[in-house]
């Protein structure tokens, strides 16, 4: 006799062969005593078993009876119908309902014998495709999706990792889809790593993909630095009214910064560009307050007068240049008297 063993779900062996079960079942009558005496009818039948390998244990009738042995043991029953159970090593349950008739002795031989393990199908590794666009605008949404073909019975798991840690997960998380937020990420590439596993513990069950979308940077803003005041042959008074303005417009927008281009006039003395330039700055961090990482001053070169030019620049703007109008080489400087030679030595 032969019986199916339960399905093992390990991925080295699947289900034992039929396990090769030899079962002997045998009717015998009970001898005469003695030629002379006269016969007493039977009441009882016996059930009598042996098992090899011995140490099986057995039920007769739904109730435990310890184990079986390699020589014959025996129950004695009523007439009718006896149900005998034997676990097998494989754990199994061998069960077979005896028709027993008083004065029988029904017996049962049985010879268990494994098959060989035989290799079982293992639906790993299976496919995970994961999809998402190759590239979207800042701030829109990302959704990424798997496709998995998988034949186990096994729920299957799922884990998101993002990357960089500032895109934030908006929902889907321990699901086959995800959306990620690219907010605020222009220039950068997103990367969604997918671990698909099956609980199994077996490393071909534990499948990993990746998919990646990038943000373009964004387009340059349409605002550009501009001119704000410009001051010609200007006493430091006149200067200093419109660079009260200046500081006003600064502090109104705490993102800007401001170029100050100073200009030696044709005549101007040496160094006249760099001490209007220092004296707007001095007066705008020490009368209006205004932090000196926010004022660049640069030397523009010559302009016809002594001229001071003041610019806003929003954040991210192109910067401007200066714009002399005077070659160094046409500068007339003033003769000095010996006065002003002396105040300057």
């Amino acid at each position: 006799m032969r019986l199916n063993m339960a399905p093992n779900r390990h991925p080295t062996y699947g289900k034992y062969a039929f396990a090769a079960l030899l079962a002997m079942i045998c009717c015998l009558g009970y001898p005469s005593s003695t030629v002379h005496a006269k016969k007493k009818p039977a009441k009882y039948g016996t059930i009598k078993v042996q098992t090899t390998p011995a140490g099986l244990p057995i039920e007769v009738d739904g109730k435990p009876q310890g184990q079986t042995t390699s020589d014959w043991r025996a129950w004695e029953r009523d007439p009718g119908v006896h149900t005998v159970v034997i676990v097998l090593p494989n754990g199994q349950r061998w069960t077979r309902e005896i028709v027993l008739e008083a004065g029988r002795i029904k017996c049962v031989a049985l010879n268990y014998r494994p098959g060989q393990p035989i290799a079982a199908t293992s639906p790993c590794p299976f496919p995970v495709n994961l999809s998402a666009p190759s590239q979207v605008t800042d701030g829109e949404v990302i959704t990424y999706t798997a496709d998995t073909t998988y034949k186990g019975s096994s729920p299957l798991s799922y884990t998101w990792t993002v990357s960089p840690a500032s895109a934030k997960v908006l929902g889907g998380v321990g699901t086959p889809t995800i959306s990620v937020d690219s907010t605020g990420l222009a220039g950068q590439r997103i990367v969604a790593t997918l671990l698909v596993d099956d609980g199994s513990g077996e490393p071909t069950c534990r499948q990993t993909t990746q998919a990646s979308t990038f943000i373009p940077a964004l387009a340059p803003r349409e605002n550009p630095a501009r001119e704000f005041d410009v001051c010609s042959q200007c006493s430091f008074d006149d200067q200093k009214a419109r660079l009260d303005n200046l500081a006003v417009e600064l502090q109104n927008d705490q993102s800007t910064t401001t170029y100050i281009f100073a200009y030696g006039g044709r005549t101007s003395r040496v160094g006249q560009a760099d001490r209007l330039g220092a004296r707007a700055r001095d007066y705008l961090v020490s009368q209006r307050g205004i932090n000196p990482a926010r004022i660049i001053v640069h030397n523009g070169g010559f302009r016809e007068e002594d001229s001071v030019e003041l610019w806003i620049v929003p954040s991210g703007a192109t910067p401007p240049q200066p714009r002399p109008t005077v070659q160094a080489g046409d500068v007339r400087r003033p003769r000095e008297t010996s006065s002003r030679k002396r105040q300057r030595d």
